[in-house]
């Protein structure tokens, strides 16, 4: 089964980088998988995915209750589809993904999403917060176990 890994995020804004940090994390653990950095969101992302049968994302989410450098795993069914494209990030992966198979691109069949909460994504820096940093080989080995990289 050909895996695309997808590290999303911006890798100057402190943790909002987290996505692409675990993905390279999961990388030098293993040079045979298929890793991709992207800063990119929505649709932009269609022409990243396709073709692949399975889809990991790694992103970076803003949860109050949680604390920073906690793993969330969700399902693209988790994501509910927009029909508003007013969003500073255009529309969501979920909407993506459904413009994509009505477009005829060969979409993923199994898609996991890993949501890592942050402390801080508005902060200039390429490192993330110590709180996250520290969670960042737990992390890959979580997502190893959970997807038999």
């Amino acid at each position: 089964m050909n895996t695309l890994i997808l590290g999303i995020g911006n890798p100057i804004l402190t943790d909002d980088g987290v996505g692409i940090k675990i993905a390279r994390k999961l990388k030098e653990g293993n040079a045979r998988l298929k890793v991709i950095e992207t800063s990119e969101a929505g649709i932009a992302l269609l022409d990243l995915i396709a073709g692949y049968n399975k889809l990991i994302i790694i992103d970076s989410i803003k949860i109050e209750k949680g604390k920073p450098g906690d793993l969330y795993k969700l399902e693209l069914e988790d994501l509910k589809p927009s029909k508003d494209f007013s969003s500073s990030h255009g529309i969501g992966i979920a909407t993506a993904f459904g413009l994509g198979q009505r477009l005829g691109y060969r979409m993923p069949k199994f898609v996991s999403i890993y949501a890592v909460n942050i402390k801080d994504n508005s902060t200039f820096g390429e490192e993330c917060t110590e709180e996250v940093k520290e969670r960042i080989p737990f992390i890959a080995k979580q997502i190893i176990e959970k997807e038999k990289l």
